[in-house]
């Protein structure tokens, strides 16, 4: 009888843990239902009757996002941005919440795959015992009478990871362990639970 309980308990918890990823997913696409589509469908509807056709609201924020994207990519777009960056870094309280949102922000850049904000995730060591943590190559230089290679390193912090620290180590204190800079910053972000397991390199 007690092995009979125990199958049950495991099966039970095995279809749990089976369902969970697609619960997650009927569940971002809730969220984005109610509080993206709708919204914007009904912020519309205050200017000029839209058609309420599902996933039309999410369709513009993106055509939107993409606009500003496109805007921002060119020379009066930077303009704009560092101005609106020095308002914001100067009005008292906003100067908070909108520093917290850049350094968001910087974090997520980390996997824009249009540009190289990284050059590649690294682990450093931090002692001979083994201990390492995960970076991201910003930089790197040589020493010019050693031709020793240093890299410039971005630490970031888990589980927020658009701030850390910035330190210079030798190349020969890190290990490539072949992940791309999205692998590293979502075993970062999970605090390790999610990993690259496929890669010939594995915690």
């Amino acid at each position: 009888m007690k092995h009979f309980f125990q199958h049950i308990r495991s099966c039970i918890v095995r279809g749990l843990l089976a369902i969970i990823p697609l619960l997650l997913c009927l569940l971002a696409v809730e969220l984005l239902y109610s509080l993206i589509d709708k919204r914007v469908l009904e912020f519309l509807n205050h200017f000029w009757e839209v058609r309420k056709i599902p996933g039309l609201g999410i369709l513009l924020v993106l055509v939107t996002l993409y606009t500003i994207g496109l805007i921002i990519s060119n020379i009066i777009g930077h303009q704009l941005i560092r101005f609106i960056d020095a308002v914001g870094q100067r009005i008292p309280f906003i100067n908070t919440v909108y520093s917290v949102g850049k350094q968001l922000s910087q974090g997520l850049s980390l996997v824009d795959g249009t540009k190289e904000t990284s050059k590649k995730a690294v682990l450093v060591r931090l002692n001979k015992d083994g201990l390492m943590v995960p970076a991201f190559v910003m930089n790197s230089m040589k020493n010019n009478k050693t031709g020793e290679e240093f890299y410039f390193v971005l630490v970031p912090t888990a589980p927020t990871p658009g701030s850390g620290f910035v330190c210079v180590v030798k190349a020969s204190e890190t290990v490539d362990p072949g992940w791309t800079p999205e692998e590293c910053l979502k075993a970062i972000v999970s605090v390790g639970l999610i990993t690259p397991k496929d890669k010939p390199w594995v915690l």
